[in-house]
């Protein structure tokens, strides 16, 4: 398989996690309101960033090279006044993208991990 570059890694990521987050969600309640409430809550920045923080030491050599070099991509512009937060989200999302793309047993148990984050 061609390798992908982190940018597109982290684009995969964001998909592959929301859905991730949206069937879980889904279950909660019928209410579209607070269904949006709950999912972007899940899937914002900020609680990424945690995230990735709360994984730090459950992460491989590799898997923390991969999050320091996506952490170092360029900021949109926008992004600069949580450029923190942005980079290590980015960085989660680098990794649920790269291991969507090339381990999905990874993943899965690091759905399994996150999930007393996610209650």
């Amino acid at each position: 398989m061609e390798d992908i570059n982190l940018r597109n890694y982290a684009y995969l990521g964001d998909a592959v996690w929301e859905l991730h987050i949206r069937k879980k969600t889904i279950l909660q309640t019928n209410n579209a309101k607070k269904l949006h409430q709950i999912t972007t809550n899940l899937v914002k920045t900020q609680f990424q960033s945690d995230l990735l923080h709360f994984l730090n030491d459950k992460l491989t050599e590799e898997e923390l090279d991969l999050t320091r070099r996506a952490r170092n991509l360029p900021i949109p512009v926008g992004r600069r006044n949580i450029q923190n937060e942005y980079r290590q989200a980015t960085a989660f999302e680098t990794l649920i993208g790269w291991w969507f793309t090339h381990d999905k047993t990874r993943l899965e148990d690091i759905f399994e991990n996150l999930e007393e984050k996610l209650i």
